[in-house]
């Protein structure tokens, strides 16, 4: 990942972590919690791409995992979130920028559902069978009205971000690199330039085509000019005699 992108995701990160465990875990609202890092992660990887929303997704669940009162096993979240990142990441447009929110949104939905039961299928190979106590239903519904009410709020103002950092608002996938942005304002320039050297080129050519064709037309009138001057020295010969 680019250096610019780290200095932007980790702070995000740890702010909606310590926001998530703080604030929104001690609300006490019925069924899931609000998952904020979640939003965070879905907000970078529909900037970022892939590849960056896979990173992004596993280094803040792995965090997600290590940070106290953690009561599930290590890696458990960061493998829900990779997942998330990446999956979300291959939403991202070929132009670098979302037309509508109407995408974003369905991103949203499809990663508080997809995240609920890839955590509640992870939980039961590892033996964790707390979702069955609270009803997997419950929790679906509960997470995605609560992912709802929070992605206004979050997911375009992490978008903003991520797009200023990136530079450009539309430059380049998760997967490229620096040197692939580097390039690609490097051949900016140069397609610039060559089409600044060619209609140079252009111009040259027409004054030169120009001035040309100016020579050959006054060689053809002196030309023409000449022949009509003989025509008549010899009529006006004929008529003498």
């Amino acid at each position: 990942m680019r250096i610019n992108r780290i200095l932007l995701s980790a702070p995000l990160v740890v702010v909606a972590l310590v926001i998530q465990v703080s604030i929104l875990a001690r609300l006490q609202l019925p069924g899931a919690v609000p998952d904020l890092l979640l939003l965070v992660v879905v907000g970078l990887a529909l900037v970022y791409g892939h590849v960056g929303g896979s990173l992004v997704g596993f280094f803040a669940g792995l965090l997600a995992d290590l940070a106290p009162p953690s009561d599930h096993a290590i890696g458990r979240y960061a493998l829900v979130l990779c997942v998330i990142g990446y999956v979300a990441g291959l939403t991202k447009p070929d132009s670098g920028q979302h037309r509508s929110a109407t995408l974003p949104l369905m991103v949203v939905i499809g990663a508080a559902i997809g995240s609920t039961l890839m955590y509640a299928g992870v939980g039961s190979l590892v033996g964790d069978t707390a979702a069955r106590h609270v009803g997997i239903v419950g929790l679906l519904l509960s997470a995605t009205l609560y992912d709802l009410l929070l992605a206004p709020f979050t997911v375009p103002l992490v978008m903003a971000l991520a797009r200023r950092t990136e530079g450009d608002p539309l430059v380049g996938d998760g997967s490229g690199s620096t040197s692939g942005s580097a390039n690609d304002s490097g051949y900016g320039w140069l397609t610039t330039g060559t089409g600044l050297k060619a209609s140079r080129g252009a111009m040259k050519s027409m004054r030169t085509g120009s001035s040309k064709g100016a020579r050959i037309g006054s060689q053809r009138s002196g030309l023409l000019g000449k022949s009509a001057r003989d025509k008549a020295g010899r009529i006006k010969g004929v008529k003498r005699l």
